[in-house]
C-alpha cells in the first residue's frame, strides 16, 4: 500500500484501487514485487559493495534453534531491506517514466517487457528458494 501510495503521489501511475477487496490482491502482489526486488537486487548489491556481511548459513540455523530472538530479528532486518527496495523502485519507477516520456516505444512495449521482468523475478526467487531449503536441510544433517 505504501508502494501504491507514493508512487501515485510521486509519479503519473496511479495504483490506488477503488475496490477493497481487488485492493488487497494488487497491494499484496505489490509487496510481493518489492519484497523479491530486496532480496534479489537490494541484498547482494549490498553484499557485493561489502555494506553487509551475512554469518554463515549453517550458523544461522544452529543458532536460531538456541536463540528465539534471532527468527524476529531476522524478520526485521528484511523489513528494511523491502523498506530499501521500496525506495528504489520509487526512483526506478520515476526514471522509467522520464524515460517513457522521451522514447515513445517504450510505452508500446511496457506490458510486454513488465510481464518478462516479473517472470525472472519470480524464477529467480524460486531459486533462490529452493537453494535455502537445500542449505537448511544440509546444515541439519
Amino acid at each position: 500500500m505504501i508502494f501504491a501510495a507514493l508512487a501515485s503521489k510521486f509519479t503519473q501511475y496511479d495504483f490506488i484501487q477503488s475496490d477493497i477487496i481487488t485492493g488487497v490482491f494488487i497491494y499484496y502482489f505489490i509487496g510481493l514485487v518489492v519484497s523479491r526486488f530486496g532480496s534479489l537486487v537490494i541484498e547482494p548489491f549490498l553484499k557485493w559493495i561489502s555494506f553487509l556481511k551475512f554469518a554463515d548459513y549453517a550458523d544461522f540455523v544452529s543458532t536460531s534453534k538456541k536463540d528465539e530472538k534471532l527468527e524476529i530479528l531476522s524478520e526485521v532486518n528484511n523489513t528494511y531491506r523491502t523498506l530499501c527496495s521500496l525506495f528504489v523502485l520509487l526512483l526506478l519507477l520515476k526514471l522509467y517514466e522520464l524515460m517513457e516520456a522521451k522514447f515513445s516505444w517504450l510505452r508500446e512495449w511496457s506490458n510486454i517487457t513488465l510481464i518478462f521482468l516479473l517472470f525472472f523475478m519470480f524464477l529467480f526467487s524460486y531459486r533462490k528458494q529452493t537453494s535455502y531449503i537445500t542449505r537448511r536441510i544440509e546444515a541439519n544433517k
